[in-house]
């Protein structure tokens, strides 16, 4: 909670500050987890100490100011100094997933019969770490996506090492994409159209493994968000989550503490996956 503002910034214009006692940020953030994880509507996760309301106002907050896209940043950075990125290999892929109520990332799904649907782009390091995630509509072509996704993985990772390889899968089989590349400074392994898809799989198996584990949460699952800052901001909070838990994994199987899990999976019911 360290990274939320001052209070006085969500002061009203009543002579105490508000009319009623405000809700703990950790209480909010427990039911907004809930959220996450399960996908419920606000409604049916509210509780007698926080209200739908509250929970919606609060989120609503907290994506304006970035909050999750720094949390996602920290996570890195813990990941980063325990185990380290491997930085020198990146994947990049789009997934499609169900959004119901359309909005300003909603789009016609190729895959469900033209219904309203959300194609999340993500770049991941070697490891399968995620670094940069975008949203878009169902119908974005994933070869457009590809520079907004690696820009927002050297936004959140930082400057990447001068030999980078991006492997891609065939939607990215195109000029624009190489030329891309090129300005990068990036090399690229892109899989040939007209050629089968498992001999040409080699590193980028990862980035699908990472589209599995944020699948696990419902709320990117089927996304009932329609403000798009909203939808980055669920969208970085489960990628945060997913590099926590696999620095929890890694750093099981590496050092030795007091009070270490004796399995890499934690009992942490909001922990959702991997």
């Amino acid at each position: 909670m360290a990274l939320l503002p001052d209070r006085k910034e969500f002061a009203s214009g009543h002579p105490l500050g508000c009319h009623r006692r405000r809700v703990p940020d950790r209480t909010v953030f427990e039911h907004v987890l809930l959220a996450l994880v399960h996908g419920s509507d606000y409604e049916r996760i509210s509780s007698p100490g926080c209200s739908d309301r509250t929970i919606r106002r609060r989120v609503k907050e907290w994506a304006e100011y970035g909050i999750s896209e720094a949390v996602h940043v920290l996570a890195l950075e813990a990941y980063d100094r325990v185990i380290g990125l491997e930085l020198s290999e990146v994947s990049v892929d789009g997934c499609i997933t169900k959004a119901p109520c359309g909005g300003q990332s909603g789009g016609r799904s190729p895959l469900d019969r033209g219904k309203q649907g959300l194609k999340r782009s993500i770049a991941t390091d070697a490891g399968g770490v995620p670094l940069g995630l975008v949203a878009a509509g169902a119908n974005r072509h994933d070869s457009p996506l590809l520079g907004p996704t690696l820009h927002a993985a050297m936004d959140q990772a930082g400057p990447l090492p001068d030999d980078v390889n991006a492997n891609l899968d065939r939607g990215y089989d195109s000029d624009k994409s190489r030329i891309l590349l090129v300005e990068l400074g990036f090399t690229g392994e892109i899989a040939r159209k007209g050629i089968p898809a498992p001999i040409q799989a080699g590193k980028r198996g990862v980035v699908e493994r990472t589209h599995s584990w944020m699948n696990g949460y419902g709320k990117l699952r089927r996304c009932t968000e329609k403000n798009s800052t909203i939808v980055d901001f669920y969208l970085h909070l489960a990628a945060a989550l997913v590099t926590l838990r696999t620095l929890i994994r890694r750093a099981t199987t590496r050092y030795r503490w007091d009070g270490r899990p004796l399995h890499a999976a934690s009992s942490d019911p909001f922990a959702g996956p991997p």
